[in-house]
């Protein structure tokens, strides 16, 4: 019964592991036949040949160079599968296999499994508009175009060749009756669709189109088997994985629970050194094995999510082997974080305050130009990211990623105004996940309450408020993807608890929580005056808003500051 199933299989390295598996078909009575890459060194493949010589169901066919993308694994195919079936007249399905593949069921199953199926051929076969794993173009173009040079050897040869018939509008037809297809190498065939397809009387015709045909051990046997089939499966026994540039995924001894997830009879590319693997799977007990489908889409989604992984990799995580491209990341920082512009200047100890109300980490202002200034005045913080302003300032994006990468868990709130490293600006106005609130010209404030020259106070207002101003026009900008709120000075002191509460909110979105301490805001009596005395000096200090000249009615000596109401 087990010699219904014959092996063709084609090894080019790891010629040891090769024979430790070709032994093990032979000795569940399948019969191979093997063919030798000719890159293979003469001398190494006659030790191979020596070594399996002695087995009555192992043979050699006759060696062909194999180049990735080429005719010659097509021709390997054919010839070995050609002295299969001459040789052994009762096998009844042909596997493809590679040296680096592994059985993971016992070799029983798979033959009881094929006897049950005794017409069906498994081979992935699908159309070039309906497959999803081709990569780097050439979909249709593969079987129109002519490709003498190979991909991998001669990439110059073969870009410049196909663009050349581009130009010249050079294209092939291809031949009546055939509707190209493709699919995996690796396929299991019925002795009478595999014959037919090595005997059909215009093979010299379909062979001399596909040996001009880019990669065509993915699409001859792919698109005749569809000539010839009763019944077919579109996919492959065989578990093979493939990563975002076509390359094979390789299992390690740490994917054995994987692969024993997976029920597949066969699994490829195994690594060679993969001892724990080989041992486990070759001299498997059978009874331990359920003879279920094999069911590869068990493990599907872990690499679905590897792909991602290594093509995006993991939000506001920059790593040296996947250092993203300007504006291609996968979120530009790991966590929510709020950015508070012009509080500080406003309110009496903002920051300590902040941090009483909504629990979060509150610093000062982070990029000021002298100072980083790290919440409770801590000199370093998570991941050992220290206050080094030269540092800091050598990569001022970087910094804040790398912040906020390290305090995950903890939301994130700084200060920042026109008086901070803007390099940062862009960046976080196209978060979107940064909050970002502006209470425009407080930066005033400082400034009037400072003791300078009112010459050098007219000129650093003007410098302020021209930064301020190219900050805001960064954040109004239709790419931004913050959430960013913005009230002048004047509307936002005339009701600030209602801003107040909506950031808290924001901030903590399941507490609702009423607000029940205000900050302080801080004495402007005289602020209007100090605006106007700027106007008069002949600088217009526009992001204020409307401010009256006097804020508040004269104060006797024994008055108080009426307080804003907490709701």
């Amino acid at each position: 019964m087990t010699g219904t199933l014959g092996i063709v299989m084609l090894v080019h390295t790891a010629l040891g592991r090769a024979e430790q598996v070709a032994r093990h078909w032979a000795a569940a009575g399948c019969p191979l036949v093997i063919h030798i890459d000719r890159n293979v060194p003469n001398e190494t493949a006659a030790k191979f040949k020596s070594a399996l010589d002695s087995d009555p169901l192992i043979s050699f066919s006759k060696r062909y160079r194999c180049e990735w993308g080429m005719w010659g694994l097509v021709a390997a195919s054919q010839t070995a599968s050609e002295q299969l079936l001459d040789q052994h007249a009762d096998v009844r399905h042909v596997y493809l296999a590679s040296g680096s593949c592994l059985p993971l069921r016992p070799v029983n199953d798979l033959v009881d499994y094929l006897a049950n199926r005794p017409q069906t051929d498994f081979i992935e076969s699908a159309t070039t508009s309906e497959v999803p794993w081709i990569v780097d173009g050439l979909a249709g173009e593969r079987f129109t175009r002519r490709f003498p040079f190979s991909w991998k050897k001669h990439r110059f040869l073969f870009d410049r060749y196909v663009e050349l018939q581009r130009f010249l509008r050079l294209s092939r037809k291809v031949p009546k009756g055939l509707v190209p297809h493709m699919g995996s190498q690796w396929w299991c065939l019925t002795r009478q669709t595999l014959s037919a397809i090595l005997q059909d009387p215009d093979r010299p015709m379909y062979d001399r189109f596909f040996k001009q045909v880019w990669i065509p051990d993915e699409s001859y046997f792919q698109t005749l088997a569809r000539q010839y089939s009763r019944q077919m499966e579109s996919r492959s026994l065989t578990l093979s994985k493939f990563d975002f540039q076509g390359k094979p995924h390789i299992f390690y001894d740490d994917h054995l629970q994987l692969l024993r997830r997976s029920d597949c009879f066969v699994a490829r590319k195994i690594w060679p050194h993969a001892n724990r693997l080989y041992d486990t799977f070759l001299s498997a007990d059978s009874s331990a094995f359920k003879k279920t489908e094999p069911n590869p889409g068990k493990i599907d989604r872990i690499f679905a999510k590897a792909v991602d992984r290594r093509t995006r990799g993991r939000p506001g995580l920059y790593m040296q082997s996947r250092f993203p491209r300007s504006d291609y990341e996968n979120g530009i920082t790991a966590a929510q974080f709020s950015v508070f512009e012009g509080f500080s200047e406003l309110f009496e100890n903002f920051e300590p305050w902040l941090a009483r109300a909504t629990g979060a980490r509150v610093h000062g202002h982070l990029f000021a130009k002298d100072k980083v200034n790290f919440a409770e005045d801590q000199t370093a913080i998570n991941g050992a990211l220290g206050d080094s302003v030269a540092t800091r300032d050598y990569n001022p994006v970087g910094f804040l990623t790398n912040l906020i990468w390290n305090t995950r868990g903890e939301r994130q709130c700084f200060q920042f105004g026109p008086q901070s490293n803007q390099k940062i600006s862009r960046m976080i106005a196209k978060e979107p996940k940064a909050q970002i609130s502006v209470i425009s010209g407080a930066w005033a404030i400082p400034l009037f309450k400072s003791n300078q020259n009112f010459a050098d106070i007219r000129s650093t207002a003007a410098q302020l408020q021209q930064i301020e101003a190219e900050h805001l026009k960064v954040l109004r900008s239709p790419w931004t993807k913050a959430r960013v709120r913005i009230w002048t000075m004047a509307e936002f002191i005339e009701a600030p608890m209602e801003p107040l509460q909506g950031i808290l909110d924001e901030i903590n979105p399941g507490a609702m929580r009423r607000l029940n301490e205000a900050p302080r805001m801080v004495d402007l009596s005289g602020f209007g005056q100090f605006l106007q005395n700027l106007k008069n000096q002949g600088m217009h200090p526009y992001l204020m808003g409307d401010f009256p000249i006097e804020t508040s009615p004269t104060l006797g000596p024994n008055d108080k500051r009426k307080p804003y109401l907490v709701q």
